[in-house]
């Protein structure tokens, strides 16, 4: 069930109601009796979490690949995939990860 934010215009209490989408609005004030309580329009109370959607999600046929993934670089630091990048690969290693074979 949502919870709404109510205010009365003429005293100015405020309250915060549990209720179902089909109770009737509240219009008078607990407080100082008056038909002066309105419903506030607050901010949604929920968060999105995890790494984002993928192109594949909720579509039938091929698969696809995620979407690219942005740096975080508003620390300054350098991103870990722009430093790994930095390191150089022995030959040797970079055949075998690619699925050549090296003539060595």
């Amino acid at each position: 069930m949502p919870i709404y934010a109510y205010r009365c215009e003429a005293c100015g209490f405020a309250k915060d109601a549990l209720q179902k989408i089909s109770d009737p609005v509240l219009t008078e004030c607990p407080q100082c009796g008056k038909a002066t309580f309105k419903k506030q329009l607050t901010a949604a109370g929920f968060q999105l979490k995890g790494t984002g959607w993928y192109v594949t999600d909720f579509r039938g046929g091929q698969g696809g690949t995620a979407a690219p993934a942005v740096p975080n670089t508003a620390s300054g630091d350098a991103p870990a995939a722009t430093a790994a990048a930095a390191t150089p690969i022995p030959a040797a290693a970079s055949a075998v990860s690619s699925g050549t074979k090296s003539d060595s």
